[in-house]
C-alpha cells in the first residue's frame, strides 16, 4: 500500500495562496487613512485549484486527481468528469453524499483497480444531514480503470458523492438550521442541514419544502402544504440582501398558513450570512405577515445552585436565596431543575423525584425508582428522569407519571436526560456493553402537551466521544457533554460541544468536573466546591459562591 497524503492538494493550495497575495499587491502601503464604505461579505475561504488529467498519468494518479477534482467542482464538476470514462462520466453523481475524510492511502497493486483506504470523519448524505463518526471509523473506496482510445487510463467506475479533507468541505459548505413547528404552532424547531455554499439558498429551501428527516417527522409539523415546488427553480438573493422564493401551485400555497409559513421561510433563509429579508410569492400574490414564534434556544434566567442545604441564585454578581422555596433541610436535595417561570420547581431526594417545597405547599413525591438521573423540566411543566432499568419516565403534579416508550432504548441505561426549550426534542446519553451513545430525538405528546413516546428512530450525535455522562442544550442546535474523545488528547472528563449534526469540539479542563448548566453561558461545577463560567477559551471562578454544586438553569 502507498501513502500519498495529497500532494497535488498541496500544489494546487499554494497556487491559490499565490492569486490571493497576488490580488493585494495594490493595497496603498502609504498615505493618510481614510475611511471606506465597502461591504465585507462572508469569507468564502480559499478556492482550491485543480486540472484535468494528465497525459501518462498512473491509475493512481487519475484517482487523486479526479478526487482533488471533485472538491473543487461546485456545481457541476466539469474537470472531474474528465477523469471518468464512457458512460460513468454522465451517470455519476457527485452531491449523492459526501465523506469528511483524514489522509488518504492508495493501493494500486492490480493494474485496472485502485483502492483509497479511507479515515472516515464525517458522512453527508444528499439531503445535507451530517453525521459524525466513531473514533478510527475507516472505509475502502474502489475505482475501477480502463485504457481510453487514446492510451490513458480513466475511470470507468467510482462510487457516488465526494471525498472531502475537512479543509475542503468547511470551505465549501455550510450548516444551518431548517425550522419547522412545534405541534402546538407555538415554536421554531430547527433541523440542521449542510449544503454547498453556492447554492445555500435553494438547497435550505428544497429541504423547507421536503419537510422534516424521519427522526424528527412525527414531533413537529410545517405550513408547508405537500407537493408545493420552487418557481423557478432556484432561490436568489438581490443586492439588497433580499431571498427571493417562488412557490408553486399557487392555489395550494394560498390555501395554507401564509403567516406560518413566511415565519418558516424567513427564520431559515435570514441564517444565511448575506441575506437580511425574505420575499415569498405564489404566481403574483406576495405572501406576507410572518407569524410570531418563539425560538428553540435555551431560555436565560437567573443561574441557581445548591450551597448550605439551600437553593440560591446568582443575579448578576449578587448571591441570594431563590423566594418562595421552603425548607430543604430535611430533603437532603440535589440536581435541581425548573420550568422558564419558576412555577415547577422539582429535585432529586434518595430515590425519589420530588417538588420542592415552597412557603405555602410542601414538598409531593412525583416518581420513584432506583438510580434516577437528574431531572429536566419541559415548557408543559413536565418533570423528566429515568430510572436504573433504561426507563424514561415524565411527571407533573396532578397528573400519573407517564412511562415515555422509546423503543432505540431498550437494553440501555440512561445517564442524563435534557428536553429542549421547544419541547419537541429531548437529548439522551445512554449506555451499554456497546458503548456511550449521545442522541438527540423527537417527543410524541397528545393534545394536552404530555408526552407519550420519542421517535421510532433517534440521530446520533458527538459519535467521536468515547464516554458521556451528562447533557445540555448549549443553545437550539448544540449540545454541552462532559465526557471524553480520543482525539482531543484530554486525560479526563471535559465539556465538549457536540452539535446535533456537525463535528465535536472539546472545551479546556475543568478540575474534577462534576455538574454543568447551560443558558446565558456554560457553568460548571466540581468537587471543590467552585463554579466555573467559560469565558472565551478559558474558566473563570463565579466570584461570591462557595461550596455550591448542582449549578441550573431553566429547563
Amino acid at each position: 500500500m502507498t501513502r500519498t497524503p495529497a500532494v497535488r492538494a498541496g500544489r494546487a493550495l499554494l497556487v491559490a495562496l499565490v492569486l490571493a497575495l497576488g490580488a493585494c499587491a495594490a493595497i496603498p502601503t502609504a498615505g493618510p487613512v481614510r475611511t471606506g464604505d465597502a461591504q465585507v461579505d462572508e469569507n468564502p475561504g480559499i478556492d482550491v485549484i485543480s486540472e484535468g488529467p494528465r497525459p501518462g498519468a498512473s491509475p493512481a494518479e487519475i484517482v487523486e486527481g479526479f478526487l482533488l477534482a471533485g472538491s473543487t467542482g461546485f456545481p457541476d464538476f466539469v474537470t472531474a468528469r474528465e477523469f471518468l470514462a464512457g458512460e460513468a462520466r454522465a451517470t455519476w453523481k457527485p452531491l449523492e453524499g459526501v465523506v469528511v475524510a483524514g489522509s488518504l492511502e492508495y493501493d494500486a497493486s492490480k493494474e485496472t483497480e485502485v483502492t483509497a483506504d479511507v479515515p472516515v470523519l464525517a458522512r453527508v448524505d444528499a439531503d445535507g444531514r451530517y453525521v459524525e463518526a466513531a473514533p478510527d471509523a475507516r472505509e475502502q473506496v474502489t475505482f475501477e480503470l480502463q485504457r481510453a482510445s487514446d492510451g490513458e487510463w480513466r475511470i470507468a467506475s467510482a462510487p457516488d458523492g465526494l471525498i472531502l479533507p475537512r479543509f475542503v468541505f468547511d470551505a465549501q459548505f455550510r450548516q444551518t438550521p431548517v425550522y419547522f413547528l412545534s405541534t402546538d404552532l407555538t415554536h421554531l424547531v430547527p433541523e440542521t442541514r449542510w449544503f454547498p455554499m453556492r447554492t445555500l439558498a435553494t438547497s435550505v429551501t428544497r429541504a423547507l419544502l421536503a419537510g422534516p428527516s424521519a427522526w424528527l417527522r412525527d414531533s413537529v409539523t410545517t405550513a408547508v402544504p405537500e407537493g408545493v415546488q420552487l418557481k423557478p427553480e432556484a432561490v436568489s438573493v438581490d443586492v439588497d440582501g433580499v431571498a427571493q422564493v417562488g412557490l408553486t401551485p399557487a392555489a395550494t400555497v394560498l390555501a395554507a398558513d401564509r403567516g406560518l409559513m413566511v415565519s418558516q421561510l424567513e427564520a431559515s433563509l435570514t441564517q444565511i450570512a448575506g441575506v437580511g429579508g425574505v420575499k415569498v410569492q405564489a404566481d403574483d400574490v406576495l405572501l406576507t405577515d410572518a407569524a410570531t414564534l418563539e425560538p428553540g434556544a435555551p431560555t436565560d434566567g437567573d443561574l441557581e445552585y445548591l450551597a448550605d442545604g439551600r437553593l440560591q441564585r446568582l443575579d448578576g454578581a449578587e448571591a441570594s436565596d431563590v423566594p418562595g422555596v421552603g425548607d430543604l433541610a430535611d430533603l437532603d436535595v440535589r440536581a435541581p431543575a425548573r420550568n422558564e417561570d419558576g412555577s415547577v420547581r422539582v429535585a432529586l431526594s434518595g430515590d425519589r423525584l420530588v417538588t420542592l417545597p415552597t412557603t405555602q405547599d410542601p414538598s409531593t413525591v412525583l416518581v420513584r425508582g432506583n438510580g434516577l438521573v437528574p431531572p429536566s423540566v419541559d415548557r408543559f411543566g413536565w418533570a423528566w428522569t429515568a430510572r436504573a432499568g433504561g426507563e424514561l419516565v415524565a411527571a407533573r403534579v396532578g397528573a400519573p407519571a407517564q412511562v415515555v416508550d422509546a423503543p432505540w432504548l431498550e437494553g440501555r441505561t440512561v445517564r442524563s436526560v435534557r428536553v429542549a426549550a421547544d419541547g419537541a426534542r429531548v437529548a439522551v446519553v445512554s449506555a451499554s456493553a456497546d458503548g456511550v451513545s449521545v442522541d438527540v430525538a423527537g417527543i410524541v405528546r397528545d393534545g394536552s402537551g404530555a408526552p407519550q413516546q420519542l421517535g421510532a428512530t433517534a440521530l446520533r450525535a458527538g459519535a467521536s466521544l468515547v464516554d458521556a455522562r451528562v447533557v445540555e442544550w448549549a443553545d437550539e442546535s448544540t449540545l454541552a457533554v462532559i465526557g471524553r474523545a480520543p482525539a482531543s488528547g484530554a486525560t479526563s472528563d471535559v465539556v465538549n460541544l457536540v452539535p446535533v449534526s456537525g463535528p465535536t469540539t472539546a472545551k479546556p479542563e475543568v478540575p474534577a468536573i462534576e455538574s454543568l448548566a447551560a443558558g446565558r453561558t456554560l457553568v460548571a461545577g466540581s468537587q471543590d466546591g467552585v463554579l466555573r463560567r467559560l469565558v472565551g477559551p478559558s474558566w473563570v471562578a463565579v466570584t461570591g459562591v462557595e461550596g455550591a454544586h448542582d449549578p441550573s438553569y431553566p429547563g
